[in-house]
């Protein structure tokens, strides 16, 4: 048994190392510029401050709007993609067995890039040149502004929604797939009807996947950057200022390292914290079924 645990640790020691060469140097060299004050001349000297950064972004009202816009933009742009995804999965999935090469269709916009999706709705949406709001101005009189301060989230929900909606899709069809098929036959021999047997059967098999899909797609709503900002920046007014897009207007506009990388720190804790719960809250489920 030792020999072979030894055996296992000699094979991982390439990637252990190589992980520990790509991503331990920048993840410690953060650290210290985020307990230093460090600007781009002086990169190379960081002058050590303790928890002067920290403290300054504790005190920061703009850090904690972008942590509030980040945590309501991941936890409704998750809940709206699963939701979404569930009904696609479940609703197409007759449809699909016998043509599946609509999956392919259905998963474009999460191919496209995250940047030029946000590029392409600026572009559809603009008050003056979209031709969306032309459309809607000449078939219906209407002409709502997508990015004004009252639109402004609405829209960007709606954009991140549309593009990462057919990852939950994947996930779901994949789930509802491989529900033995001998439940359904032995359910609906009872007499359980199609909702029923979605509500009592199908959807409690699905949990794990709904909970995996929902941590995901949170995660990725809340550290958002490049669909948001390449779409309307920081928005008018900051008023979509995630996390990401405040460590880097902190970091390249103000250039204010020390504080951006102690923004970066505590944005790292959060998402391990996050990661850390749900994994307890997985453990528990399953302890409980057990």
């Amino acid at each position: 048994m030792r020999s072979r645990a030894f055996e296992n640790a000699v094979l991982a020691s390439p990637l252990v190392l190589f992980l520990l060469a790509i991503l331990g140097f920048p993840a410690l060299l953060s650290l210290v510029y985020a307990v230093s004050e460090t600007t781009f001349r002086t990169l190379t000297a960081p002058r050590f401050v303790g928890g002067a950064n920290f403290a300054a972004v504790w005190a920061d009202g703009a850090f904690w709007r972008a942590a509030w816009f980040s945590l309501r933009f991941g936890a409704i742009t998750a809940v709206l993609q699963c939701a979404l995804g569930l009904f696609l999965a479940v609703y197409l999935y007759p449809l699909i067995r016998r043509h599946g090469w609509m999956v392919a269709v259905l998963i474009v916009p999460m191919i496209v890039a995250p940047a030029m999706m946000g590029l392409m709705y600026r572009l559809v949406l603009h008050e003056f040149v979209g031709p969306v709001p032309h459309y809607l101005y000449l078939w219906f009189g209407w002409s709502p502004a997508f990015l004004s301060p009252a639109n402004v989230f609405a829209t960007v929900v709606a954009a991140e929604t549309l593009q990462w909606t057919p990852f939950a899709f994947l996930l779901f069809l994949a789930a509802y797939g491989a529900i033995p098929q001998d439940l359904r036959e032995a359910a609906m021999v009872d007499g359980t009807r199609p909702w029923r047997l979605f509500w009592r059967i199908e959807l409690p098999l699905m949990m794990p996947t709904v909970f995996v899909a929902l941590f995901v797609r949170f995660i990725d709503g809340f550290r958002v950057f490049d669909n948001i900002y390449t779409l309307v920046g920081a928005g008018p007014g900051g008023a979509t200022t995630s996390l990401s897009i405040y460590i880097f207007e902190t970091f390249l506009r103000r250039a204010e390292i020390g504080k951006a990388m102690a923004a970066a720190v505590l944005l790292f804790l959060a998402s391990t914290l996050l990661f850390v719960a749900a994994r307890a809250l997985v453990l528990r489920g399953r302890e409980g079924r057990g």
